[in-house]
Parts: C-alpha cells; sequence; structure tokens
C-alpha cells in the first residue's frame, strides 16, 4: 500500500511536490520497509505504478 502526503514545498508559480511513501517487502527477511519519495505533483500516479 502507499500513500500520499502533500508537501509544503512550494513556492508562488512554482512546481508543487508530493511525498510519496511505499511499503516494500524486503525478500531475505519478509519485512516491510518504507520508501519515501519527492516527486513532482504531475508524475505521482506514475511513481506509484512502478
Amino acid at each position: 500500500m502507499a500513500k500520499k502526503v502533500v508537501a509544503t514545498l512550494k513556492k508562488e508559480g512554482g512546481k508543487t511536490y508530493a511525498k510519496v511513501i511505499k511499503a516494500v517487502r524486503s525478500e531475505k527477511t519478509g519485512a516491510y520497509t518504507f520508501r519515501e519519495e519527492m516527486v513532482p505533483a504531475d508524475l505521482v500516479k506514475d511513481t506509484l505504478a512502478k
């Protein structure tokens, strides 16, 4: 599962960014780790589709 959290890193007239957090399962241990990325708001769907 992944969730999207809107970041406050925007300036007037600049790009808006979103913080994407993904739960990634380790193949060795089976434990979950969380991977965070800051991506432009228009690329969130593409990032989650990977």
